[in-house]
């Protein structure tokens, strides 16, 4: 940045606003949060690596939003834990814009893989005869990569337009984290409408759309099953699109709340709250949701767990 563009080195983040006694509350409630939101993602995907029957599209698609949920996880909350716990609570400049480009790129992608995986749901139930030849792993693949492809070159889109702009605002952000809303207040005296725009649009293009498809998605599905008719075959079909439905609708609903209802309904300590939402509650709950309502998931941790045991015992025995 040259001429009148100002180059800060780092910028405070206020964070929580709150006693010193309910600071430290929080913190051993978000490590708790967090350590259960790596662990039980690490064993979802240790599951599907380790556990054949997992090996389907379904399953490679889960694989990828266990990755993203722990490093969307991981992108904001240990700096969040650290400054519970310190005075001097900033984060220098380049750190702060690297979580920010982070933190776009890995919610683009939970968008993208979520889409992903209610066509699979969609092809598995309306087209069965078909699903082996249309969800192929080569076309998992294609989507896979293109989804992480695509949401890295959008967050870096978004990263360059903050970049050409002077940093001339208050050297704070009224967050947790150097979330995009709150970075573009640094730049008090510049025209930020085209971030604004571009923002809104990549809101469009990333929750409104997707949310559309897999509402159509899903209401083809509803119809398909209400037509089996088995039992089981009804009931397992059920058991799947229903986890897939609670994520969904968690992360899209508390995203499309934050970025695009009118801000003045939206104060911002609420705004936080919902961060916390999409950032740390989502990603701990995603494991939950899918091990506690899917049969496939608890089978595999079962067998997991007798494995072990069983070997736990021959080594005993030796």
């Amino acid at each position: 940045m040259g001429g009148n563009h100002t180059w800060i080195t780092e910028v405070t983040l206020l964070g929580f606003q709150v006693s010193p006694a309910l600071e430290l509350f929080l913190f051993g409630l978000f490590c708790l949060f967090y350590t259960l939101t790596l662990l039980g993602n690490g064993v979802i995907l240790g599951l599907i690596c380790l556990d054949s029957r997992l090996h389907t599209p379904m399953y490679f698609f889960l694989s990828h939003l266990a990755i993203v949920d722990m490093s969307y996880a991981s992108n904001n909350v240990p700096k969040m834990l650290a400054n519970l716990v310190k005075l001097k609570r900033t984060i220098s400049f380049v750190p702060c814009i690297m979580q920010t480009f982070l933190y776009l790129a890995f919610a683009h992608i939970e968008c993208l893989i979520l889409v992903a995986m209610s066509y699979d749901r969609f092809v598995a139930i309306c087209h069965p005869l078909h699903y082996t030849v249309i969800m192929n792993w080569r076309i998992c693949t294609v989507l896979a990569s293109t989804s992480w492809v695509f949401s890295f070159l959008l967050a870096l889109v978004h990263l360059i337009l903050i970049l050409r702009l002077p940093f001339c605002g208050p050297h704070e952000i009224n967050h947790f984290f150097c979330e995009i809303l709150s970075v573009l207040k640094l730049l008090a005296c510049a025209d930020t409408r085209l971030n604004q725009v571009v923002i809104f649009a990549a809101c469009v293009f990333i929750l409104v759309g997707p949310v559309c498809l897999v509402l159509v998605s899903y209401s083809r599905i509803l119809f398909a099953i209400l037509r089996i008719q088995s039992g089981e075959g009804r009931r397992k079909a059920f058991s799947t699109c229903s986890s897939h439905l609670c994520v969904v609708g968690l992360f899209f609903g508390s995203a499309i709340v934050m970025y695009m209802a009118p801000k003045s309904h939206h104060p911002e300590e609420q705004q936080k709250i919902l961060s916390l939402f999409y950032s740390l509650f989502n990603p701990m709950l995603n494991p939950l949701i899918y091990s506690l309502r899917n049969a496939e998931v608890k089978g595999a941790l079962r067998r997991a767990l007798c494995d072990t045991s069983g070997k736990w015992l021959v080594w005993g025995s030796t």
